[in-house]
């Protein structure tokens, strides 16, 4: 079953807090974000909030957090039927679609993919998508929750080993776990947590 109003809303609540205020980092991709959400998204959903006729970082910085909360919910869980999936799958799904987009369900696809399930890498969540995700998580809900988790941590490292200006986001200044690592731990059982040693046996090869 879906999660409805409340409960969709506080994840999306929980998702704001984590990305944090407005910044504009040259080295991300998404360029000038507030609360989540990208100038990309804004132009794409036409949200001139200065009523100048163009998007700009000024409306980025116009974008309050109700406005991204609403935009997380339509553009983010509802459309994209995050909805559909197992109910234990849905806020980590949904906080990496923010963070992501389609990969969030491409990280799902290629789980399913692994576990003998027969479905395509596209991105998108369809029929044979919910069919065997259901079916993954019907006997072992957590365990789907955490593989997931799992891949989607091994998706940010991977990212990070292909593009050294991204490897800040996945360890931190001091050299611990940086924000992607940290975000994608949050939905996995502590016991799947890596360790400080087994973290830098990770990004050893970063240096």
């Amino acid at each position: 079953m879906a999660r409805q109003g409340q409960d969709v809303r506080a994840i999306a609540l929980e998702i704001v807090a984590r990305e944090g205020g407005y910044v504009n980092d040259p080295d991300d991709p998404g360029g000038a974000t507030k609360h989540g959400v990208t100038i990309h998204t804004m132009r794409r959903l036409g949200l001139d909030l200065t009523g100048d006729g163009q998007v700009t970082t000024a409306d980025v910085r116009q974008l309050t957090e109700a406005q991204a909360v609403e935009i997380f919910i339509d553009h983010y869980f509802t459309r994209p039927r995050i909805a559909d999936l197992p109910e234990a799958l849905q806020p980590t799904v949904f906080d990496m679609y923010v963070n992501a987009g389609g990969n969030a369900v491409k990280i799902l696809q290629r789980l399913l993919g692994k576990m003998g399930f027969d479905v395509a890498v596209d991105g998108v969540v369809g029929p044979r998508t919910i069919a065997a995700t259901a079916r993954a998580s019907g006997v072992a809900p957590d365990h789907i929750v955490d593989a997931y988790g799992i891949e989607r941590r091994n998706y940010y490292f991977a990212l990070a080993d292909r593009r050294p200006a991204s490897r800040k986001y996945a360890r931190s200044r001091k050299g611990g776990k940086g924000g992607w690592i940290s975000r994608a731990e949050t939905f996995i059982a502590a016991r799947y947590h890596l360790s400080a040693e087994a973290f830098q046996q990770r990004v050893a090869a970063w240096d």
